[in-house]
Order: C-alpha cells, then structure tokens, then sequence
C-alpha cells in the first residue's frame, strides 16, 4: 500500500482505492490482474489517517513514561555491567584451566626431578630415563587436563615473529605454543597436507611435554631454533625456491631436532656407555634419540599431523626429518661444510643431492644461531649452557664435549670437571681448561671459525642474509674481542700486582735474616 502512496505522491498513512477505468475496484493483492497503458488502475484517496490531538498527546506521554523507566532502572549501564561481568567469568574459567595445566606440571616435573636424582651415580644407566622402548606415558597427549589456551597474537607481533630479532625470552611456554600453531598455518602447511588444527594442537603440547627441563636444551630453544627457521624462511623466500613438503619437513625436523635431550652431550654418552650410546653404536647417540622420540609421538593416532599424506610423501618426510635432525650433531660439522662448499661452485635448486644440503645447512644455522640475535637476547643462552654444562660436570664420568658446543663456556674456577676427568682417567681437552680459557677467547674462536663461515657460505645464495645475519656476527665478534682485550689488560694488572707483592716480601724477608745475623 506504501507502494501506490509513495508513486502517487500521497502521505504512507493515506487510505485509497485501486479503481480501473470502469470505476470498478480492485483488490490490491498478489493475483491482481496486470494493467497497461491502455487500461492503467486509477488511484482515489480515500482518507489521510491523521493522529488526533489526544492520541498524539498519549504517544508523547508514552515515549516520555519509557524514558524514565530506562533512567529509573539503569537499563544500558545495566546491560553493560552484566557484559563486562560475563567477560570478567570467561577470563577466570580461562585462567583457571591454565592453572590446572601449569599444576599438572609442576607434578610432572617434580617426579622427574626426584627419578633424575635417585639415578645419579649408576654409571652404566643412561640419563635419558625416558626409554622410549619401554615408557609411553609422555609420549601419550594428556587427555586429564585440557590444551593450552589460544592466543591471539597481534599483527605486530605476527610481524616480529618473522624476523631474526625476535625476543624469545618474552613469551610464556603456552604464548611460544601459540606461535608455532601460527607458523604452521601461516605458511600454509595446514591447508596444503590437510593437517587437523586439533591435532596440530596436540602435537605440539606433546612436545613441549616431552622437552625436559634443562638450563640450554629445552623447550625454550627449541621455539628458538624453530623461530629462526621461520624467519630465515621468510628472509630467504624459501617458498620460492622449496616445496611446500620440503618446508613442512624443516619446520618439523626444527620442532623435533633436541626432544627428550637428557642435558648430557655425546661424549659423555659414549665415555660412560650408556643405553643410548650401547643402543646407536656410538653414533650420533643423542640425534637418533630425538628422531625416535619424535617418530614415536607422530605415531599416537591423537599426534599424527601426517595422517592425511599419502604414504610416499611420508616416507619422504620421514627422511628429510632423519637427514636434518642427524646433522645437528657438531661431530659432523666439517664433513657437512666441505660438501656443502663444493655444491656452491655450480649449485642448482634442480639438484635433490644440492637442496639436501643446503637443507642441513639451514638447521644448522638455526640451531647454533643465538649470536645472530641482538646481544641482550644472545648473551642469555651463554650463561644457560655453562649452567647445563656444569650441571654434567658433577658426574665423575663426564668429559668435556668434542662436538663444538662448549667452546661457547667459560670454565668456572669452582668447576671440578678436570679434576674428576683426571681421576677417572678420562681425556680433557685443552680448550677446557679451566685456567686457560676465557668465555671471551671461547666465543670469539666460535664466531670466527664457525658461525661466520657458514653464514657466509649462505650469504652466497641468499644476500638478505649478509645484513640480517651476518652483520649481527660480526659486531658480536667484535664485541667479545674488546671484552678479551679488557680481560688481558686486567689480568696483566694482576700478575704485576702479584709480582711486586713477591719481590716486597722477598726483600723483607731478607732484611730480617740480615738483622736476626747482625744481633747474633
């Protein structure tokens, strides 16, 4: 009725009559016949419906009296406070469930802590005392408590996350699962292998439960060496040049590349024979260990991201992830430079045996790759890898590590490490010597032979890296070179101090004796 009101240029409240031509009515409805411009309707108002005095009276009393009730009771601020008082109740359900996580935990990591210490001191038993053969229980998701919150993360700090300079220090173990989820997602790796975003979740808490708590090789590292995966990708274009399998297999292998890593290097498995050291044949002890631990989680059917690829692109991923994780062993580390050195001279992307290795070379770089990070965020992981290597050095049958790893410490003058090493009859390595080696001669030599030439190396193929990476090196080395320049100085101060003292008391004592000569 509007309709007709509105075309006609009459008020929307007008009554009228739809007439033909013949003045006879029609009913306006959906089954009115259509009309013509030779047989047009004609439209008569009949009424404008028009609100009387006393009813526009009563309205305004009406629309007045609502007013006041919603002054009266407060409605909007009432609607407001029950909103803020809903949110307030979600925020408390989600913090106590992370509460019920964190708890469970802390259980965990106390029993470890009490079965770690009543192994100590067995020589032949192997500090990884999750056998991965025989216990299961950690490699089970945990089905009791329920999975770390999601996170949004903010566009900036999905924009860091994709750089070298990213702070992992600041982010709580659940705020580092957040962002692994959102790695895997942001590269597409979820879409392209149909991955479950639940599974994908229990994936990674299972991981993270299967991280020990040790001062340098845990969970923290872990997000550290994947982080740097990450951004490296994004620096490099990896996508560009890789395919979306060989990208899901190094993001992984970063994943995986230390589970269940017991804080006792290889030497110290093989010098004291341990299980795993017996078990692998004194091969890269550890880094099988981590391959097994990982395969073992990916097999539980609640774990499995891969459970959507087809079976030869998982045995594909499965050795890519083999190849990777093993050449985190630093045993290798030259072996894997001079092959890699020699692909440079003609390196070709269509090359499988050229793309494997620069494949070992991205982890490596990412596992070794703390100098490449501001100093505030690097110098951090020093101190937590002298912690963790301490911590072994009061084991009588531990030896210093021959893989590279602990030229990064400084040994303490309170370290008994030598000492023990001697009494066992085990080697100690010169660079270990407690009163030799300074962290700053210690970090330099690493830097300089070999952080340095491997970033190079891939600077070759990649230039980003030069000003990303390489840079950062180069002012760490110089940095630790002004710091060893500062140790000599003060050291040279000392032994004078110490020399004159020696000379003063010499000539005392000659004194005396001369005196003590002249009275007799």
């Amino acid at each position: 009725m509007d309709l007709f009101c509105i075309a006609t240029g009459l008020p929307r409240n007008t009554t009228i009559s739809l007439l033909t031509t013949d003045d006879a009515m029609v009913s306006i409805d959906p089954t009115m016949p259509a009309n013509s411009e030779r047989t047009p309707y004609k439209v008569r108002p009949v009424a404008i419906k028009q609100l009387s005095e006393k009813e526009e009276l009563i309205q305004s009393m009406l629309t007045q009296v609502a007013e006041q009730f919603s002054r009266a009771f407060k409605i909007n601020e009432l609607k407001a406070e029950v909103a803020n008082h809903l949110a307030v109740l979600e925020k408390r359900v989600e913090l106590e469930s992370l509460k019920v996580v964190e708890i469970e935990k802390c259980k965990r990591d106390i029993k470890e802590m009490k079965e770690e210490l009543a192994a100590r001191g067995n020589r032949t038993s192997c500090p990884c005392k999750h056998g991965f053969l025989d216990d299961t229980k950690k490699l089970m998701p945990p089905r009791d408590v329920p999975t770390y919150p999601k996170y949004l993360l903010s566009p900036e700090t999905m924009e860091a996350l994709r750089k070298p300079t990213f702070d992992v220090w600041l982010w709580e173990p659940n705020e580092m699962l957040s962002c692994l989820e959102h790695m895997y997602h942001d590269l597409g790796l979820v879409r392209d292998f149909s991955i479950s975003p639940i599974t994908l979740k229990r994936w990674l808490l299972c991981v993270h439960d299967n991280y020990r708590n040790n001062p340098f090789h845990n969970f923290r590292h872990c997000f550290c060496v994947t982080q740097m995966m990450y951004s490296m990708i994004w620096l490099c274009g990896l996508q560009e040049k890789f395919s979306q399998m060989d990208i899901l297999t190094l993001m992984t292998a970063a994943i995986c590349h230390d589970l269940d890593h017991p804080g006792h290097n290889n030497t110290y498995q093989i010098n004291a024979r341990t299980e795993l050291a017996v078990r692998y044949n004194d091969i890269s002890p550890l880094e099988n260990h981590h391959c097994a631990v990982a395969f073992q989680i990916l097999a539980q059917p609640e774990c499995n991201i891969f459970s959507n690829v087809q079976p030869d692109g998982f045995k594909q991923i499965r050795q890519g992830m083999i190849t990777l994780i093993l050449a985190t062993d630093m045993a290798r580390h030259a072996e894997i430079m001079d092959s890699f050195k020699e692909t440079m001279k003609n390196f070709d992307y269509s090359d499988e045996e050229h793309v494997t290795l620069l494949k070992m070379i991205l982890i490596k770089c990412c596992d070794i790759s703390n100098e490449v990070r501001p100093m505030e965020i690097a110098e951090p992981w020093v101190d937590c890898l002298l912690e963790e290597y301490f911590m072994q050095s009061s084991d009588p049958q531990s030896s210093p590590d021959s893989t590279g790893f602990l030229s990064l410490m400084l040994p303490s003058p309170v370290s008994p490490q030598s000492d023990r090493e001697k009494a066992e009859g085990l080697p100690v390595a010169p660079f270990m010597d407690r009163d030799k080696v300074t962290k700053a001669t210690a970090q330099i030599g690493f830097i300089k032979f070999v952080l340095i030439p491997m970033f190079e190396t891939v600077a070759q193929l990649f230039p980003a890296v030069e000003e990303f990476l390489l840079q950062p090196l180069w002012e760490s080395r110089d940095h630790y070179a002004e710091l060893k320049r500062m140790d000599d100085e003060a050291r040279e101060k000392i032994e004078s101090l110490t020399s004159g003292g020696t000379d003063r008391s010499r000539e005392k004592s000659r004194d005396v004796k001369n005196s003590e000569d002249n009275v007799v």
